[in-house]
């Protein structure tokens, strides 16, 4: 094998995938996928490779400093692509200390277990940060993000990344370690846990249930499919320069209201619905607190400088997804019922 590689988080939404597509494009690198399997952790979103030669799970726990440890001696990783987190801004807000423990101690558990293998002999290393453009903040009506945007986060869940980024960054300073570090926008596609907006509204609308929107809907965030984000990682992680940022966005604004109802009237032409029956079921709630206005990213550095840009604009994923879930009904039954949690409950316990 050219390579060994831990995935961290690829049992996840964005992590399984990239473990996808690592697996199939890259059949002479070995792919690790450690994931703790918590709620959002599901190994049925990687059927399609878990019998792949070059690919091996592993459940554990970044916050468990002698796993981690026992795991980088026993594989010799070349590199990580460290993907697993707490990644809900509305469970930041009722639970804080559990993204501190995962994203931040998690983190920093990773990066000595590599440093403590490695000892200095980083040719071939890459310790590769997955991060959010959450951490930049809010934006007004104007603006963008960049990678020289200053970091002004706003909930326990973007603080956590926050923080996390810059021990990464500590590391390639202090100790010399290569790494790189990547913000993504709003992902959505196929796979994504039913407390995130899309599968959220789509599941409410295949059961007639209301559709909460936040405050007035008119929070703007930037969209990206969820595979053009795993190729820019790809990307990234084969072509980008040591200790550099790069944002990946898909140049894709929507007011959350905007998406709502354009999802409804996809939504309604799927289950051959009259149109605008489900821009019925919007209700307007309570906003959450420290809710940022707006994100948009800028991603001209990854493409001038890498050659990456989005394939997928929102019209076309939406339908995508929108099918994906009515077409994966049971996945999404289980994933809502939590019926699969009990089974890997059973087939793993520690």
């Amino acid at each position: 094998m050219k390579k060994t590689i831990l995935i961290t988080g690829g049992a996840g939404f964005i992590g399984s995938h990239l473990v996808r597509l690592m697996v199939n494009k890259y059949p002479d690198y070995r792919i690790i996928n450690l994931d703790k399997l918590t709620y959002a952790g599901n190994l049925e979103n990687l059927k399609d490779v878990e019998n792949k030669d070059n690919y091996t799970f592993v459940k554990a726990d970044i916050t468990d400093a002698e796993a981690m440890q026992k795991l980088f001696q026993e594989y010799q990783f070349d590199s990580v692509i460290h993907l697993a987190a707490e990644s809900h801004v509305d469970r930041s807000i009722s639970n804080p200390m559990s993204f501190i423990e995962t994203n931040i101690v998690g983190t920093v558990v990773l990066l000595n277990a590599a440093r403590n293998t490695w000892k200095g002999n980083w040719e071939g290393k890459r310790f590769y940060q997955v991060s959010t453009d959450e951490v930049y903040g809010t934006l007004g009506e104007t603006g963008l993000f960049t990678e020289e945007t200053s970091y002004d986060p706003r909930s326990p869940y973007s603080a956590s990344k926050a923080s996390s980024d810059h021990l990464v960054r500590a590391y390639y300073h202090t100790y010399g370690m290569p790494i790189v570090i990547s913000n993504c926008s709003n992902n959505y596609g196929p796979y994504q846990f039913p407390e995130k907006l899309l599968p959220l509204m789509i599941n409410n609308i295949r059961h007639n249930k209301t559709l909460p929107v936040y405050g007035d809907g008119k929070y703007t965030r930037d969209w990206l499919w969820v595979e053009d984000h795993a190729k820019a990682i790809d990307m990234v992680f084969h072509k980008g320069e040591n200790g550099e940022t790069y944002n990946i966005g898909g140049n894709n604004e929507w007011k959350n209201i905007d998406l709502v109802h354009q999802l409804c009237d996809v939504m309604d032409e799927l289950l051959g619905r009259e149109k605008g029956a489900s821009r019925q079921l919007i209700t307007f709630v309570k906003d959450r607190p420290g809710h940022d206005r707006r994100y948009a990213i800028d991603a001209t550095k990854i493409k001038n400088e890498l050659g990456w840009e989005p394939e997928i604009q929102a019209e076309e994923g939406l339908i995508r997804t929108a099918k994906w879930y009515l077409e994966n009904t049971d996945w999404l039954e289980n994933v809502t019922s939590g019926a699969y949690q009990q089974y890997y409950k059973e087939q793993y316990a520690s």
